[in-house]
């Protein structure tokens, strides 16, 4: 538990506090000059007496209504010296008084002080007071939190960061590699500066823009960039702060938003991640949630009821549009929709580019083969690769960053951290041999995609990789390169088998098998390569809510699910029976690069390449990738 001195305090004063007010309370009733003829000493009642009776005693001063006093009197035991006691009088004394006077020994009666009242009304006020008090700091202390209950009479406010003037730091020039989205949202920066240009032409300002790709491509860095170039008021949320917990209060922030935004015209809503707000209504097991469904009914008639919203374009990001709801993606609302898709090499150099700016590298460095290398890169796949350059740089100590630095972060950007190189053993080898079978199946077969590097360095899960690089301009993929992939993808398999034997056959290729597995159904049973003929037997979408995979409808009887087994096993068989024959053709040169790597632990595509082509015709591949 953390230690805090605020609680120290709020538990410690007023525990200080109480102790001092039953304190007072203890001595409320003690006059103040009974502490100046305070006694050290006490004496009995009887003994009083006899000291009364002797003539000893000089004065007497009488407290409390009678039941203490303080006495003056000669003490015969210190040659005697006039002493003070403190006695305790009984409740009923009425011979005491008459008793002083007949000795004419001098007597006062002090009155008593009537406060003890006032110190018992503060006792008993004082602990509601304290907790009044603590209450107040903890309620003002919440009141800070979002959605605290200092801010229950604002659940209903908006919660969108605006800017009047959005200074972001981030124009087009900053945002690379998607220049179709960059010419569609330069139109609405045009729009809102120069809106007469369009007008008087009889266009119509579009109502809204929907950003749509997969994660990491830059959806959320477009919509900083025209907010950064339209200079306008611009307001930023996300679709998962309209939904609440309260019934009504989604619906109600929608229209305070739009409020604003009107009073604020011409202006900028960006909504980030609009699948949470604005998905399909009615969809899932027992109905939609009535609260979201609420909100997103409010966000339709705000984007296009009977009051339109002259001058207000809204931009919403998701990489989920299969689950928005179809009123919402209808012209009127939302007019555009721009797909921001994975750059290809030309746009992922231009990322490069950007992300290099900052960046001290290296001369030897080439941009160009680096985008070669990282095919299916997004923008931020790119940036973190670089970041990761960078930190590895920093780590060796280097001045600038090199191409073995940029080798490094992208086996560990698309495999993970690098671990303990095995020892020369047994399984070392036979890690070696799984992994140069893959290497020469793909190597020796023309469709397949060409080999970039082989190593027995372990990364992440993987105690060995090999890694193919795909040609990105080929848009459709041929039965036959399906084939060859399947076919590379059991070379490890086929390896173990042919030089250890069947016995010996390790669980290395089990996510090998599931991947190939998957990739023979799909030609089975989606693009209707197989001896089924050209049927399309499985659908390809399913219910979003509940989840594709279980979701997928099987559209044949038992007898075609008996014959698409059939088909795949045949699939798989043949490629295997292919991998195994030419691991058997080539058993030279698999020994020779097997003991190559295993001394060098890492040997690229180029000089993999180079060794088997001397033992054997290699294919000439459509594209090899230049090596960093």
């Amino acid at each position: 538990m953390k230690f805090s001195w605020r609680v120290l305090v709020l538990w410690t004063l007023p525990a200080l506090v109480i102790g001092f007010f039953f304190w007072q309370g203890a001595f409320a009733n003690v006059p103040a000059d009974m502490g100046k003829n305070a006694a050290n000493t006490r004496m009995t009642y009887g003994r009083f007496l006899e000291y009364l009776d002797s003539d000893r005693v000089t004065s007497v001063d009488l407290f409390e209504g009678g039941r203490t006093a303080i006495v003056e009197a000669v003490d015969p035991d210190i040659e005697n010296r006039i002493q003070r006691w403190r006695v305790d009088l009984p409740i009923s004394a009425p011979e005491l008084i008459s008793k002083l006077k007949e000795k004419q020994i001098s007597f006062d009666a002090h009155p008593m002080r009537n406060d003890g009242a006032i110190w018992g009304l503060l006792g008993n006020l004082i602990f509601p007071i304290l907790l009044i008090t603590g209450l107040f700091f903890l309620f003002r202390r919440s009141s800070n939190l979002p959605g605290g209950p200092g801010q229950a009479m604002s659940f209903g406010k908006s919660r969108a960061r605006f800017q009047m003037e959005a200074k972001t730091g981030v124009k087009f020039d900053d945002v690379a590699g998607i220049e179709e989205a960059k010419e569609e949202l330069q139109e609405v920066v045009t729009f809102l500066k120069q809106p007469e240009r369009f007008t008087a032409v009889g266009a119509r300002i579009p109502k809204g823009v929907l950003l749509v790709g997969p994660p990491g491509t830059g959806k959320t860095l477009l919509a900083k960039a025209i907010a950064g170039e339209a200079g306008v008021p611009f307001f930023s949320i996300s679709g998962s702060e309209f939904v609440e917990m309260f019934v009504g209060v989604g619906a109600s922030r929608v229209r305070d938003l739009f409020k604003k935004a009107k009073d604020n015209a011409p202006c900028i809503i960006f909504i980030d991640e609009i699948d949470a707000v604005g998905r399909q209504r009615g969809a899932g097991i027992g109905g939609g949630n009535d609260e979201r469904e609420q909100t997103l009914n409010q966000l339709l008639t705000e984007m296009d009821g009977f009051e339109g919203n002259t001058g207000i374009i809204i931009i919403a990001a998701t990489n989920r549009p299969d689950v928005l709801d179809s009123a919402l993606l209808r012209p009127g609302r939302f007019d555009r929709q721009v797909t921001v898709d994975a750059p290809d090499i030309k746009g992922r150099l231009e990322i490069l580019s950007v992300h290099a700016r900052n960046k001290k590298l290296d001369p030897s460095v080439s941009l160009e083969a680096i985008a070669r290398r990282t095919p299916g890169f997004t923008g931020a796949d790119l940036a973190n690769l670089l970041n990761e350059a960078a930190i590895l740089t920093a780590r060796r100590r280097k001045d600038a960053i090199t191409l073995r630095e940029i080798d490094d972060a992208v086996d560990r950007v698309v495999a993970g951290m690098e671990g303990t190189p095995l020892v020369d053993s047994k399984s070392k080898r036979l890690i070696a041999y799984h992994e140069v079978g893959h290497a020469l199946v793909g190597t020796l077969l023309k469709d397949h995609d060409p080999v970039q590097k082989v190593t027995l360095i372990p990364r992440g899960q993987a105690q060995g990789l090999t890694w193919f690089t795909p040609n990105e301009e080929q848009g459709l993929i041929s039965r036959g390169q399906l084939k060859a992939r399947i076919t590379g993808a059991l070379g490890g398999r086929a390896a173990e088998e042919v030089v250890f034997g069947a016995a010996e056959v390790t669980t290395g290729a089990g996510g090998d098998l599931q991947q190939l597995s998957g990739m023979a159904r799909q030609m089975v049973t989606r693009f209707g390569m197989s001896d089924l003929g050209p049927l399309s037997l499985e659908s390809q979408q399913g219910e979003v809510f509940l989840g594709r995979d279980w979701t997928t409808r099987s559209e044949y009887s038992e007898a075609i699910a008996s014959r698409i087994d059939a088909q795949v096993r045949a699939i798989v068989e043949e490629c295997y029976d292919n991998a195994k024959k030419l691991i058997r053709e080539n058993r030279t040169v698999t020994d020779r690069i097997v003991d190559l790597l295993i001394e060098k632990e890492t040997i690229d595509g180029e000089e993999f390449r180079q060794i088997v082509a001397e033992y054997t015709d290699v294919p000439d591949k459509a594209q090899y990738v230049p090596q960093l």
